[in-house]
């Protein structure tokens, strides 16, 4: 198993400096991980430090609360994608879904994915918040919407990613959606656990020490 190929390597703290993120980048491409994740901010840097590699670039949008306007969502989206990012990991609006707006959930997506075209689109349902009713329903909705992933979580909230919600969260998106799980995925053994039961992504800032620590 290639372990780095399933790393988002990221780096979204408010305090991260421009310094952080080419340490993110230089060891993106020591380590061969997939992609990068970062604030929008930081893609230019991003791009010119990850020249001539293989590191995708991922973008975060909205993030972490979701609560932005559609129409700001998609200039964001499209603008993180015109400064060179691959691919866009969108937070939906929570109190939208908890109130059972699912067709303002489902727009949302639709209207994002349209506007970055074939790039990659992951939606954060950030699961913490949610009961494994509205787990679905999210789910439901971003693979009515065409989304590319399901992704679990920001780091942000209460809670990150859980054996339970990736089980259930598989459940909906069969193979027709892929899953990311993210936050507090810190040692090798339970980001091998998250392959297991079907993650096609993993979303942590302790890429190095999943690769490092004692391998099975």
């Amino acid at each position: 198993m290639q372990l780095n190929q399933y790393i988002d390597h990221t780096l979204l703290k408010p305090t991260a400096t421009p310094g952080d993120i080419e340490k993110l980048c230089k060891e993106a491409v020591d380590h061969q991980f997939y992609a990068i994740c970062v604030s929008p901010s930081y893609i230019q840097l991003a791009k010119s430090a990850l020249e001539g590699s293989a590191v995708k670039i991922a973008a975060v949008i909205d993030f972490p609360l979701g609560a932005m306007t559609t129409k700001a969502k998609v200039f964001e989206a499209k603008d993180a994608i015109e400064l060179g990012a691959d691919e866009i990991d969108m937070v939906i609006n929570i109190g939208m879904l908890r109130a059972e707006k699912i067709e303002y959930i489902e727009n949302e997506i639709t209207e994002i994915k349209k506007a970055i075209g074939s790039k990659v689109l992951k939606v954060i349902i950030e699961t913490c918040f949610l009961t494994d009713a509205e787990k679905k329903v999210a789910c439901r909705a971003a693979l009515k919407a065409k989304a590319d992933f399901v992704k679990t979580s920001t780091g942000f909230g209460s809670g990150g990613a859980t054996f339970e919600d990736v089980k259930l969260m598989k459940e909906i998106a069969g193979d027709k959606m892929q899953i990311k799980a993210s936050g507090g995925i810190k040692d090798r053994e339970t980001a091998i656990k998250y392959i297991e039961l079907g993650v096609s992504r993993l979303g942590t800032s302790s890429g190095i020490k999943l690769l490092t620590s004692d391998k099975k």
